[in-house]
């Protein structure tokens, strides 16, 4: 997303064509919080296993036990509209720059009728990996697997 000329960030809301990749997640009663909306804490639960669940998936292995492993340089959210229980989240997944040793994931979160109030996302993160040599307890950074890469080339938009 850009920044307009007056140093704001962009507030766009992202449809469902940013992203490429989909799974659905369940809102579960203890997700909501006081005030009767999905807890801040549980939007970030939501952006880390869509990424994670995503690697897992593509490459057929415990992502954990690779050479290189992706630890998390940067999270963040951006909140459009509530969303909360008992309705279910599509999670909406694209790499926003492939780098040598980091990846810029967008997580889009959308509740609702995808033709209706769900065509726009509620919230959008932003997670960033590092790729880090898993062998060194030191962890320098490393350049992402090969397997990795693979699963994450076909989300670049």
């Amino acid at each position: 997303m850009s920044e307009p000329a007056t140093g704001t960030p962009d507030r766009t809301r992202p449809d469902r064509s940013a992203y490429r990749a989909w799974r659905t997640a369940t809102t579960r009663w203890s997700d909501d919080d006081v005030y009767g909306h999905l807890n801040n804490a549980r939007y970030f639960d939501l952006i880390d296993t869509a990424v994670n669940a995503h690697l897992h998936e593509a490459t057929g292995t415990d992502i954990r036990t690779l050479p290189a492993i992706g630890v998390v340089a940067e999270v963040s959210c951006r909140y459009f509209a509530e969303m909360g229980y008992p309705r279910p989240i599509e999670l909406g997944l694209a790499v926003e720059r492939l780098g040598t040793s980091s990846v810029i994931y967008r997580v889009g979160l959308f509740q609702g009728d995808p033709e209706g109030e769900g065509a726009l996302a509620s919230a959008e993160g932003r997670f960033v990996h590092v790729y880090v040599d898993n062998t060194d307890p030191a962890r320098p950074p490393t350049p992402i697997p090969e397997v990795i890469r693979t699963a994450v080339a076909p989300l670049v938009v």
